[in-house]
């Protein structure tokens, strides 16, 4: 397997959302990156830590792999124009969600030696890690020493692998992605049509118009280029005319009154679908999902607590003193802080711990005892660090034998300067409890 740290891949379309992604990941696994788009976002790139290619052929030249990470409609001319000037023993893969095209492309453009891979990660920049997440690989008859290293780093890193021809990948797509996409947009468009008020509606929902709401929302949030992108599928044009027929079919069942033939009908998709058990199990666990989210707020009412806003990924913190089906409201001394529970996730203690140990600011207090007699110093140290997580560290810093009293202990903490006064208590009690006299 060819090693990957210290190898260089160029992502073209690296300044943007998908091609920021990847930068990301492949800097994480020891690749040096470049980025170069039309746009000439250095500004990005600055952000990043990473070069922009200010010579796109010297950068594709010194390039072990070059990622292809444009838009559907442009890739296939932007593979044109780079493939031929890659040199032999490098990769050339894409990103896209249509593979027919642009494989052909890399095979038919890709100078001998070069070796040519399709990829589409099934999920998008939003996601924060691959791990759980299926990659397709579509790869080319000459794709062989880069297939295995691929597919390791993505492995490797907690993604589902499957590899398929790019043929097979764009007629399962028109389903999984055309069908599905056109559905959600055309609910979203009928929405807007009959001018529903969608924000008021949230107030009576469903747990399953809720999810389904929420799916479509989640679409239209995104780029619509990309999406009307991925309806140029060449296998989606007659996929739409199936399904606009099939609306129209049941639509007319039930304008005649036929309940039963909506009812068979309905069974025969059951038929083809099967194992809806299944579906119904995997949907209730989603469904519980949402359920349990909102019980942990409600069970943390009346509590100090912390909450990461998922957009912002700021934390606020304070007393929750009231939470609702939409919403939460947080109070911290007067001032109090209403957020939308679709926006937030209620931090556990271990995530609050290790959130306000590295943000928060710290301080160092210094406590003086005499131990009892024949007491290991090191030992009380290792036990007042295992008191509370609000406690950073504790040292010794004075040993004073010399006393009528015994010998004399100065352990120098430091702590979350948020809950010092509180933690200090905690350990002068403990020292107490354990026989120690405060000095």
């Amino acid at each position: 397997m060819i090693g990957v740290v210290g190898m260089e891949i160029l992502i073209i379309g690296g300044t943007g959302d998908t091609g920021q992604w990847f930068v990301k990941f492949f800097k994480k696994r020891g690749f040096g990156v470049t980025v170069w788009g039309k746009n000439r976002r250095l500004d990005v790139a600055e952000k990043l830590g990473v070069p922009f290619a200010d010579d796109i052929n010297e950068a594709i030249g010194e390039s072990d792999v070059v990622m292809i990470s444009v838009p559907i409609n442009i890739t296939e001319s932007i593979i044109r124009e780079i493939a031929p000037k890659m040199r032999p023993g490098s990769l050339l893969m894409d990103v896209t969600s249509i593979k027919k095209g642009p494989v052909d492309a890399m095979e038919r453009y890709a100078p001998e030696g070069v070796e040519c891979l399709g990829t589409h990660p099934m999920f998008g920049p939003s996601i924060p890690d691959i791990r759980g997440q299926t990659v397709i690989l579509t790869p080319t008859r000459r794709c062989t020493r880069w297939l295995p290293v691929i597919e390791g780093i993505y492995t490797e890193a907690g993604a589902h692998i499957e590899i398929i021809t790019p043929v097979e990948h764009d007629e399962i797509m028109r389903v999984v992605q055309g069908l599905t996409h056109f559905a959600y947009i055309s609910i979203a468009a009928t929405l807007e049509a009959i001018n529903f008020d969608v924000a008021k509606s949230r107030r009576f929902m469903s747990p399953v118009y809720e999810i389904m709401l929420d799916f479509v929302g989640r679409i239209l949030a995104q780029n619509p280029y990309l999406y009307a992108m991925i309806q140029t599928n060449p296998h989606v044009t007659d996929l739409h005319d199936t399904f606009i027929g099939e609306c129209r079919a049941l639509s007319d069942l039930i304008k005649e009154g036929d309940i039963e033939g909506f009812v068979e009908r309905m069974k025969q998709a059951a038929r083809h679908f099967a194992n809806t058990e299944a579906a119904q199990r995997r949907s209730d666990k989603l469904i519980n999902n949402k359920i349990a989210e909102y019980e942990r707020f409600v069970q943390a009412v009346n509590k100090y607590c912390a909450v990461k806003h998922l957009h912002t990924e700021r934390v606020h913190t304070g007393t929750l003193v009231e939470v609702t089906p939409l919403g939460i409201t947080l109070q911290k001394n007067k001032k109090k802080t209403r957020l939308k529970i679709e926006n937030i996730k209620l931090l556990t203690d271990e995530e609050y711990t290790w959130w306000k140990r590295a943000e928060m600011t710290r301080v160092a207090k210094d406590v003086s005892v005499y131990i009892p007699k024949g007491s290991d110093p090191m030992v009380i140290q290792r036990i007042i660090e295992g008191l509370s997580p609000e406690i950073i560290s504790a040292r010794i810093i004075d040993i004073y034998n010399q006393s009528e009293e015994g010998v004399s202990i100065t352990y120098r903490l430091t702590l979350l300067a948020e809950d010092q006064r509180e933690t200090l208590q905690r350990v002068i009690e403990l020292l107490l409890g354990i026989g120690c006299r405060q000095r």
